[in-house]
């Protein structure tokens, strides 16, 4: 059977497409990948004007290359966040009208929270759960020519077009995701669409434009909270146990490392995208730190950290492996839009999280970057004052990642805000586009320095809630934001990191042996901290007593909600 896979998205990074396109190769032979990114969105350009993730429009003409590059398959599946759902409906509509016999699937994160959406398209199937060994099981249907409408994990239109709507199998284990191939990245064959030409062979260049020197894992899958604004409330809604932790063994990713390294030298540096990966346990954590550092050696970054699990002993042993930049979620400095959000990590525990990080930054760790949402059309203008508050306090040096609020369809904000009356903007539009208001500016001003005391108050006058009519600043704005990137693209710099700056740069300063120097020779290194004592095992004394181990004891601190 000849498959095609399609990732549609910003850039081509695609960590969980690239699993499951791995395991749909090592399934049937004959499988070929395809990636529709309508806009380099890794630009300075881009990242200057704030039009990053912005997907643009493509044109008839440009579907057609697209569903052109696509035709002769016997299976066509998509991937796509909810963001490209509106490109991905109009290729599916186009590649049914010219190829009907095609068999169809949506995949990706869209069908998983929006499936009412996707089951609309002209498909004959959507995976609403995980699809590496569901989709075993679809194949094996069609290959013996049996109808695989009883398949769970997938909703399927029957002859009459009625929708078949199966429940869930129960999520990966973490033997089962040791089971998995490495994440195909690199393979031979891997076709990427240029405007104006249809797919073309994926090139060495078209890494560098996307990552850089590098590379972006993801070893644990879960997340403990329930933050309305995120995707993730519809996989818990699925299946509650989404909050446990689970991931392969720190041997499997470390493997996985080693393995895309011999296939592409130059990776310099990894970004691990777990949504919690501060929420493994310790001993979990210093087996990787161990093996990491003994095998690896790279330089690592760590995103979707949570202030909760922010411990200076899980900071040290990982800062030790190689651990140098952390991006932590921060979202609002307003405990009343953090319980709106339904966010457990109030004002205080960031602020604590907060030193915690900055206790291993400059002198081991690039500054850490916070995320933040602005514009929520519930704000008032203390929620604000109150974001930008915590961040006059937070302690430096630090970077920001600010988003506008962008309300992801069928998840619990979207119905919260429907409850507001709110008319939501188009999630399709890009969250990276700030609007250049009084405090959204003031944003990147606490990016690049802390004014004085004074001066920030009179700052502040200027603030209001994004709802009320105020004016803009876009002049300014594009000086600020200039200012902003330049400081964190030296920051990066000073650490010979290409992570954020994409292109050949970073290429040339490998290839000349600038950025393996630096590792070796300049970069500073932490000693390996004092090994934690193991937790006492429980004593049992014959008919007299059972004694626990100590409750004091600071290694039984692990998190009670993951597995």
């Amino acid at each position: 059977m000849k498959i095609a896979l399609v990732s549609l998205e910003d850039g081509i990074t695609a960590c969980g497409f690239r699993k499951f396109a791995a395991r749909a190769a090592e399934l049937n032979e004959d499988t070929t990948t395809y990636y529709v990114s309508t806009s380099r969105w890794a630009t300075v350009r881009g990242a200057i004007k704030g039009t990053m993730g912005d997907q643009g429009d493509l044109t008839s003409g440009q579907i057609d290359e697209i569903v052109a590059g696509l035709r002769g398959a016997d299976l066509v599946g998509f991937s796509s966040m909810t963001g490209y759902a509106k490109l991905t409906h109009r290729i599916i509509e186009r590649l049914r009208e010219t190829a009907p016999d095609t068999y169809l699937i949506w995949g990706g994160i869209h069908p998983i929270i929006h499936p009412e959406d996707a089951i609309t398209a002209p498909v004959d199937a959507i995976c609403t759960g995980e699809g590496e060994f569901a989709f075993e099981q679809l194949l094996r249907r069609l290959e013996a020519g049996e109808r695989p409408t009883d398949v769970k994990n997938f909703w399927f239109r029957d002859g009459d077009g009625e929708v078949v709507r199966n429940s869930f199998l129960p999520l990966m284990t973490s033997a089962m995701m040791e089971e998995l191939p490495f994440p195909s990245y690199g393979a031979d064959g891997e076709q990427i669409y240029r405007l104006g030409h249809g797919f073309e062979d994926m090139t060495l260049d078209d890494y560098l434009a996307n990552d850089g020197l590098s590379y972006t894992a993801l070893w644990s899958i879960g997340c403990p909270f329930h933050c309305t604004y995120c995707g993730n409330t519809a996989f818990i809604a699925n299946d509650r146990t989404y909050k446990k932790i689970r991931h392969p063994s720190a041997r499997y990713i470390v493997e996985e490392i080693k393995a895309v390294r011999r296939r592409f030298p130059h990776l310099s540096q990894v970004s691990f995208l777990d949504d919690s990966f501060m929420a493994i346990p310790y001993r979990q954590i210093e087996e990787f730190a161990e093996l990491w550092h003994d095998e690896v050696g790279l330089p690592f970054a760590v995103y979707g950290v949570i202030p909760n699990y922010v411990k200076q002993d899980k900071f040290e042993i990982l800062t030790w492996a190689g651990m140098n930049r952390v991006r932590m979620g921060v979202q609002s400095g307003s405990e009343r839009i953090l319980k709106f959000y339904q966010r457990p990590s109030p004002p205080p525990k960031i602020l604590a999280a907060g030193k915690v990080i900055a206790s291993f930054s400059p002198r081991y760790h690039i500054p850490p970057a916070y995320d933040i949402i602005m514009d929520n059309p519930i704000e008032t203008r203390q929620d604000v004052v109150d974001t930008l508050e915590l961040l006059y306090e937070m302690p430096r040096p630090y970077t920001l990642l600010i988003y506008s609020l962008k309300v992801i369809p069928n998840t619990e904000l979207a119905r919260a805000m429907e409850e507001e009356g709110i008319d939501l903007e188009e999630i399709s539009s890009s969250y990276l586009w700030i609007p250049p208001r009084a405090g959204n500016l003031l944003l990147y001003l606490l990016a690049i320095v802390r004014p004085p005391r004074w001066l920030f108050d009179r700052l502040l006058t200027h603030v209001r809630a994004s709802s009320e009519p105020q004016k803009e600043y876009p002049r300014l704005g594009m000086v600020l934001r200039t200012g902003y990137l330049a400081k964190r693209a030296l920051q990066h710099l000073w650490f010979m990191d290409f992570s954020i700056i994409p292109g050949r740069a970073g290429y040339l300063a490998w290839r000349v042996g600038a950025v393996g120097f630096w590792q070796k020779h300049v970069r500073r290194r932490m000693e390996r901290p004092a090994p934690k004592p193991r937790p006492k095992r429980e004593i049992v004394l014959p008919d007299v007593a059972v004694i626990p181990p100590s409750p004091a004891d600071p290694a039984l601190d692990k998190p009670p909600i993951v597995g």
